[in-house]
């Protein structure tokens, strides 16, 4: 209520100043023309008192005042036709637009912004969050709260059903084979059955004990967070807590503990992790999409709007790969040199790449004599980079080295 009564008082200040000026304007409330008489009868008087001071001659004041009369007369003819001219807007003009622009005000205000909504000092914000990150879920009540939103997974087909069910059998009669749970926490998340995944998985840290590593808890957390929805729960976060002890650098645990400050609320928190994910790679790890995709969002909610991600180096063949291919007879060499094509090409059909890569791959299939494939990425290249004439340009000079585009 106090903003309402703040800015409604400063409304009619402004409001106010402005119709105060507006009234002392000269001829705001008179003609131009009554203000002229006003004007030059005070200079024929004033002109008889220089002449009775001796301050100018009888000729000159005589001339002068003939000029002053035809200015009265000229004043008092405008003044009688009634030609008004007035030094600005009509005052209810100037009342009608200023009401205009305080209702218009308000009325953006009340479909824009938040009325009624208090202040967010950093305090209060911060007090917030951890309000937030105390209220979260347990794991049973997230995974219930997740059961009705996620589809179940598709049944898996007889054979694979078959197999499951006498690996279930057989971890059933062999507790404590690690190997069996292994494959059990595995292949149960693979099917989707995360619940029954992290529980096989918690199984095996408890066998493994001490020798439990940092990524076998990393692996609990993960498919506790997927059984919960995406939700990183109380007890997922203490098992993130602990891969981050043995091992404080292991990646899904950062981005899995970067996760849970973003639905606490702090994204800054989440930036400075998910940052530091991105800028160290590889780029291939199953969490640069979902970073790359919110990086630009944390970014501006941390305060850093003029933070640039890194774009995705271009990967190939390190230096160890290129040295065995030296050593190769030709048919050799040229067999690898397809097995590396082939799986640029299947990386950039499932997850897309930078022009360069784009490039890359349509020379390659130019040396290689493969025109035709050649072609057929090209086309699909001029959709892909269809908004980008830079990068088009630069699988164009590709395609044009492999001949396939003139």
């Amino acid at each position: 209520m106090l903003f309402w009564i703040l800015t409604i008082a400063l409304a009619l200040a402004v409001a106010l100043c402005l119709a105060r000026a507006h009234a002392r304007a000269p001829g705001s409330d008179a003609p131009a023309a009554a203000y002229d008489l006003r004007v030059f009868r005070d200079q024929l008087a004033e002109l008889d008192r220089d002449l009775a001071r001796g301050v100018i001659g009888h000729e000159d004041a005589e001339r002068a005042r003939t000029e002053i009369s035809r200015r009265i007369l000229e004043a008092d003819r405008q003044a009688g036709a009634g030609e008004v001219q007035r030094a600005g807007p009509a005052p209810h003009a100037l009342a009608l637009f200023g009401a205009l622009v305080l209702a218009g005000s308000f009325f953006l205000y009340q479909h824009l912004g938040a009325p009624g909504y208090g202040d967010l000092p950093l305090a209060r914000r911060l007090a917030m969050a951890e309000a937030r990150h105390a209220a979260r879920l347990p794991q049973e009540a997230a995974e219930a709260a997740a059961a009705g939103q996620i589809a179940p997974p598709p049944a898996p087909d007889a054979q694979m059903a078959g197999l499951m069910d006498r690996l279930r059998a057989a971890v059933g009669a062999r507790p404590d084979d690690r190997q069996g749970l292994e494959l059990l926490a595995r292949n149960e998340a693979a099917l989707g059955n995360y619940r029954a995944a992290w529980e096989a998985q918690r199984r095996l840290i408890a066998l493994k004990g001490e020798e439990a590593t940092g990524e076998d808890h990393a692996a609990l957390a993960e498919l506790m967070v997927l059984a919960a929805g995406g939700v990183v729960s109380p007890e997922a976060e203490r098992v993130l807590l602990r891969a981050l002890e043995l091992d404080p650098r292991n990646p899904s645990a950062r981005y899995f503990l970067g996760l849970m400050l973003a639905q606490a609320g702090r994204p800054d928190r989440t930036f400075t992790i998910w940052r530091g994910l991105l800028e160290e790679g590889p780029q291939d790890a199953p969490w640069m999409a979902p970073i790359r995709g919110a990086i630009g969002e944390l970014a501006w909610l941390a305060g850093e709007e003029g933070y640039q991600p890194p774009s995705p180096a271009m990967r190939g063949p390190d230096a160890a790969a290129m040295q065995a291919a030296a050593e190769m007879d030709p048919e050799a060499r040229a067999e690898m040199i397809r097995g590396m094509v082939e799986g640029l090409n299947a990386r950039l059909a499932a997850e897309g790449g930078t022009a360069e890569e784009w490039a890359r791959l349509i020379g390659a299939l130019g040396v290689l004599g493969e025109t035709g494939r050649a072609d057929a990425i090209w086309t699909e290249a001029q959709d892909i980079f269809a908004a980008s004439p830079d990068d088009l340009e630069t699988v164009a000079a590709a395609a044009r080295s492999a001949g396939v585009l003139q």
